[in-house]
């Protein structure tokens, strides 16, 4: 009896392990690798034991150290983020008015997006960016739309790079974001979306981008990039991240009920902007 509720509980544990794996590199970039990984090594166990080849089983058994070496440099993006969560913070403990901050944000970036002025803001949640502000100057300032949407403004001092906004105050400006190395991003997208996927891969901040060309509005989190939104939305998807909730998964669904970031949404959102372009062209 003791036996069989062991072996219970080790597979309770396992299958709980496994599912949260799974979920948590749901919808980024390594979700394929790590799957094709696992259908792989499936396939080629199974091969190997049906027609008793032992010594490709052996083979399989002394490259597991470096397939493990293999998953550390694959899913390091990942694996940084997750160990970073482990010592979070939660969002916005200052006590500020944190509606008034997500409307002072929007009302900022609709003004820089209807003057088609370039901007790049990333808004803390509960990783710590403080290496990033560093790479910048420090301000330290109330949020203020107007404050927000000067320093953008071409032939500035601050206006090239990004804004960090921490705690409900703007903290540094013309700060260096890490640029995504993903392949399968637009061709067509500049270095402030490739900035704002990266930082956001790398952290859980929230990243707005306003191109300079066409004014369109995006925002980037937890790897994922949708374009073509307008103040009611990202005013919605602010609300529902930045406004603490019953935790930061009650908070993610909410987002995403605002805002779809799957990829299917993702798509979804590109084809709408285009054939706004067109219909508008």
């Amino acid at each position: 009896m003791t036996a069989w509720i062991s072996v219970i509980v080790q597979v309770v544990v396992l299958s709980c392990a496994f599912y949260y794996i799974f979920l948590f590199f749901r919808g980024t970039r390594g979700a394929q690798v790590l799957v094709g990984l696992a259908l792989l090594i499936i396939v080629m166990i199974g091969l190997t034991r049906l027609f008793n080849l032992d010594e490709l089983n052996w083979l399989l058994s002394r490259f597991s150290v470096y397939l493990a070496v293999a998953l550390l440099i694959i899913f390091q993006p990942e694996i940084r983020r997750a160990l970073a969560e482990l010592g979070k913070q939660p969002a916005f403990v200052v006590a500020v008015d944190r509606k008034t901050v997500v409307d002072n944000i929007v009302q900022a970036v609709e003004q820089l997006a209807d003057h088609r002025v370039g901007a790049l803001i990333a808004i803390e949640r509960e990783i710590g960016t403080r290496a990033i502000q560093e790479s910048g100057i420090r301000i330290d300032t109330q949020v203020v739309p107007e404050l927000l949407a000067t320093i953008f403004f071409p032939h500035t001092p601050l206006h090239d790079g990004g804004v960090v906004i921490s705690e409900g105050r703007i903290m540094a400006a013309r700060c260096i974001f890490p640029l995504s190395q993903r392949t399968e991003l637009h061709k067509q997208l500049g270095t402030r979306h490739r900035a704002a996927v990266g930082l956001s891969e790398e952290t859980d901040a929230v990243i707005i981008v306003v191109s300079e060309e066409t004014g369109t509005i995006s925002v980037s989190y937890r790897g994922r990039l949708s374009r073509g939104l307008d103040g009611a939305r990202l005013k919605r998807f602010l609300g529902a991240l930045l406004i603490r909730g019953r935790g930061p998964e009650s908070a993610w669904r909410r987002a995403q009920g605002q805002l779809d970031l799957t990829p299917e949404g993702i798509a979804k959102s590109e084809e709408k902007r285009v054939n706004e372009e067109q219909s508008g062209g």
